[in-house]
């Protein structure tokens, strides 16, 4: 999660949050990108054979960064970033929660998982942190609904599960490194 735009800021402080930000998205996007690999270690065929490209399903409460949203203004793009990252906790927990009964030996990816999870609280903590930072919001946000969703999805069969668990470790690589604001890839 980027956070450089053009105008300097007028507050050390702000400015200082900001790279702190900035510096956790990125060791993140080098995290959420381990995960996603040996997420795909995990779970068999057809998942890890080249040109798989599962369907992408619908995920609660979470979906990609939209085309449009570097263009979006610094708080509004802030506040879709704090959304997404609130949403992605939960899910994570489902994840480690369903590879925990498929996968019970895969012990580093269980970790990871929960690793995962902790550490997009913490980014988006400060994501929060740099919005509050920049004035008033528009009150609070409904609280997720994903995990409940997620669990019913992956109740549907252990494929379906698989596919579930494989889009949402996609999607906190794609949050977390993302161009924008709060985003690794580059510049806002």
């Amino acid at each position: 999660m980027h956070f450089r735009w053009n105008n300097p800021s007028p507050l050390p402080h702000l400015e200082a949050k900001i790279q702190q930000t900035h510096s956790l998205a990125r060791l993140l996007t080098k995290y959420a990108e381990q995960l996603l690999q040996e997420y795909v270690q995990h779970q068999g065929d057809p998942f890890g054979l080249p040109g798989f490209s599962p369907p992408r399903l619908p995920v609660a409460d979470l979906s990609d960064p939209a085309p449009g949203h570097a263009g979006l203004p610094v708080p509004e793009r802030l506040r879709l970033d704090a959304a997404a990252l609130a949403a992605l906790p939960p899910l994570l927990d489902v994840v480690r929660r369903l590879q925990g009964e498929l996968n019970p030996r895969a012990l580093r990816l269980l970790r990871r998982l929960e690793d995962a999870a902790r550490q997009v609280r913490a980014l988006g903590a400060a994501v929060e942190a740099v919005l509050a930072a920049l004035g008033p919001s528009r009150g609070p946000r409904p609280e997720p609904a994903a995990a409940a969703i997620a669990a019913a999805t992956a109740s549907a069969g252990v494929f379906r599960a698989k596919l579930l668990g494989f889009r949402v470790c996609g999607l906190y690589l794609e949050w977390v490194s993302r161009p924008g604001p709060a985003g690794a890839g580059g510049p806002a």
